[in-house]
């Protein structure tokens, strides 16, 4: 079988890498852990998960954490933070961060660029609106690992990061980081604040 060049290989790997740090963030915002994606972490290789070492440090520092704490730990600290009946200690809305409120005017703007790339929310398995963190770092993971090229390219990315998370999340980690009970998802919030600021500079280089 023949090889592909060896840049070519290295952009293939550096791309899957991105989809699967997007959809890592997305798993570990949208609910408690499972033991067996615990496990995972724990054992993770820690040089950085993507080209540049930039991400190494906190990457180190999300694994590193995972293994000083035990499952019930982390599932509690997630169930503090965004749990719980009524108003969470942390939002993990869009909306909330741009005008105040849930359900808001970037939701809008969200649901129309979402059509205009043929996505839709699934009420049956995501009850939450598409504003969630989770959602919008799977979109991020669908644009850069999807098949079809005329929606999962650069320009989309690029796009739709700039519309629906560059705007805010750093916004995100900023609150989880200075919250005196988040632990493991302060040590997240880095990692996502790390990866977005990697995602900035790259998509500012396309400009």
């Amino acid at each position: 079988m023949t090889q592909a060049p060896s840049h070519l290989s290295t952009a293939l790997d550096e791309e899957t890498a991105r989809a699967e740090l997007y959809g890592l963030i997305a798993e570990l915002f949208y609910a408690p852990p499972t033991p067996a994606l615990l496990a995972q972490l724990r054992v993770a290789a820690t040089q950085a998960p993507s080209a540049g070492g930039f991400l190494e440090e906190p990457w180190r520092n999300l694994v590193g954490t995972a293994r000083e704490m035990d499952d019930s730990a982390i599932v509690r600290e997630y169930e503090d933070l965004f749990g719980g009946v009524g108003k969470p200690e942390v939002y993990v809305y869009a909306s909330h961060y741009l005008s105040g409120f849930l359900n808001e005017k970037p939701l809008v703007q969200l649901r129309h660029d979402l059509a205009a790339l043929g996505l839709t929310r699934d009420t049956a398995t995501m009850p939450e609106t598409e504003d969630h963190v989770s959602y919008l770092m799977e979109v991020m993971r669908f644009l850069v690992a999807g098949d079809d090229v005329a929606v999962s390219n650069l320009t989309q990315q690029a796009k739709f990061f700039a519309s629906h998370l560059q705007t805010w999340v750093l916004g995100l980690s900023d609150v989880l980081q200075a919250n005196p009970r988040a632990r493991f998802y302060a040590a997240l919030a880095g990692l996502t604040r790390a990866f977005m600021s990697v995602e900035t500079q790259g998509f500012d280089l396309m400009g």
